[in-house]
C-alpha cells in the first residue's frame, strides 16, 4: 500500500464549491441586508401570539 503525501491528504478534505454556494455568497456581498429589514418591517410585526406576519386589517360592521 502507497503512502499519500500531506498535499494529497489535504486536497481530499477540500469539496467543490458548489453553484449555490457561490450564488449565496455573491448575494449575501452585493444585497445591503439591514437596509431591506428597515424597509420591510413596517409592513410586518409581531401579533399577540408573537408570531410574525402582514398586518390584517380589521373591517368594521
Amino acid at each position: 500500500m502507497k503512502q499519500i503525501s500531506f498535499a494529497q491528504a489535504e486536497h481530499q478534505n477540500k469539496k467543490k464549491v458548489t453553484r449555490r454556494e457561490r450564488f449565496l455568497a455573491q448575494m449575501n456581498a452585493l444585497v445591503p441586508w439591514q437596509r431591506l429589514i428597515d424597509a420591510l418591517s413596517p409592513s410586518y410585526f409581531p401579533n399577540s401570539a408573537g408570531k410574525r406576519g402582514p398586518r390584517v386589517r380589521q373591517i368594521e360592521a
